[in-house]
């Protein structure tokens, strides 16, 4: 099966798709891995990509579907998980030509939907151990002893600048505009399924489980 997974900045969309990926033995593709992936390899397509990036451009959306075609060639008949990609309709319409090309085809689009208050709590009250980079929250996970990292001890800890609340909101607002076509573009093959990510990780995976079914 191969699938797109579609979710707002802290809706647990990365972690779903690593426990997707290990479960169901498909590959987790990540847009940005695949570019910088190009790049490093040396192969035609990552020069190209490469020139982009280096002058601070945006790598051209028929490219970035041809680094990403050339990498699901690569897997052979192993299904796989779009995570990132496509993000605009034009990427998701050439996507769909490049597949066509290949037989292939894309079987569901899983939309991870969290509500906006919810994001904001989650991600504004995230920092890490400055040392070890273990991950704390100031709502839902706090280092058993106050300010000391459980797991290497150190009692530094730092946060994202961009983990406030005015910015987060604002990356959201952004998020629903680039999503809300790409998604109405694929409820029109009949792919979309919404899968309530407020729910625990474990009710959470159960959902895009039966979503794939």
């Amino acid at each position: 099966m191969n699938i797109i997974l579609i979710g707002p900045p802290g809706s647990g969309k990365g972690t779903q798709a690593k426990i997707l990926e290990e479960r169901h033995n498909m590959k987790q593709l990540s847009s940005g891995d695949m570019l910088r992936a190009a790049v490093s390899e040396g192969t035609e397509i990552g020069k190209k990509a490469k020139s982009y990036m280096e002058a601070g451009e945006l790598v051209p959306d028929d490219l970035v579907v041809e680094i990403v075609t050339d990498q699901i060639e690569k897997l052979g008949d192993k299904g796989f998980i779009l995570d990132g990609f496509p993000r605009n309709v034009h990427q998701a319409e050439v996507l769909d030509q490049m597949l066509d090309q290949r037989d292939r085809n894309i079987d569901r689009v899983l939309v991870v939907e969290v509500n906006d208050d919810v994001l904001v709590e989650r991600i504004a009250g995230r920092y890490t151990c400055a040392q070890c980079g273990e991950g704390y929250h100031d709502k839902f996970k706090q280092p058993e002893k106050e300010g000391v990292c459980d797991k290497c001890g150190s009692t530094e800890f730092i946060r994202r600048p961009d983990d406030n609340p005015d910015t987060v909101r604002n990356r959201l607002a952004v998020y629903h505009e680039q999503t809300k076509p790409l998604v109405d573009y694929y409820k029109e093959q009949g792919k979309v399924r919404v899968i309530d990510g407020e729910q625990p990780i474990e009710e959470v995976t159960k959902a895009l489980e039966q979503a794939m079914s």
